[in-house]
């Protein structure tokens, strides 16, 4: 009886987005926080927005159609988006630790895709950081890590 009082529920009440599986949440959901930082300077290039389909690629090795499905409905869920937390929630409660530092590794990427460091960018990686509870130390050792990648003088 609870099973088909669940099942009336999430036919009835819930959004198609609910419904999704987890991991197209995750997908989601990360996808939003990478574009989110494309943003964060006001002015959006086009290697900032290769940089987030790249990336996205490679964290859930998805294909160009997949990649690009993701970024579209990412874009959509951003513009409607108040605040980090529906973002960073699911990824804290999912990915591990490792993971996780990936995911600031790739929001510094971002950040420093148009080789200019806004200082709302830096406090969206910081903010971000401390709410996937990845440690100051592991945020710095990630910022420093994409500067020497992309040859760029370490900063703190």
């Amino acid at each position: 009886m609870l099973k088909n009082i669940k099942s009336f529920f999430e036919k009835n009440f819930l959004s198609p987005e609910t419904k999704e599986p987890d991991d197209q949440q995750l997908k989601l959901a990360t996808a939003s926080l990478f574009i989110e930082m494309m943003f964060q300077d006001h002015k959006v290039t086009d290697n900032e927005k290769q940089t987030v389909q790249k990336v996205l690629q490679e964290i859930f090795d998805l294909s160009g159609h997949e990649t690009k499905e993701i970024y579209q409905r990412a874009e959509q869920k951003v513009k409607q988006a108040t605040d980090y937390h529906q973002f960073t929630n699911l990824i804290a409660k999912k990915f591990g630790q490792e993971k996780k530092i990936k995911i600031i590794e790739y929001l510094w990427m971002i950040a420093y895709s148009d080789y200019d460091l806004n200082k709302y960018e830096e406090h969206m990686v910081r903010r971000i950081s401390d709410l996937i509870y990845v440690p100051h130390r592991e945020f710095i050792q990630a910022k420093h890590r994409v500067q020497k990648l992309l040859n760029l003088p370490e900063t703190d």
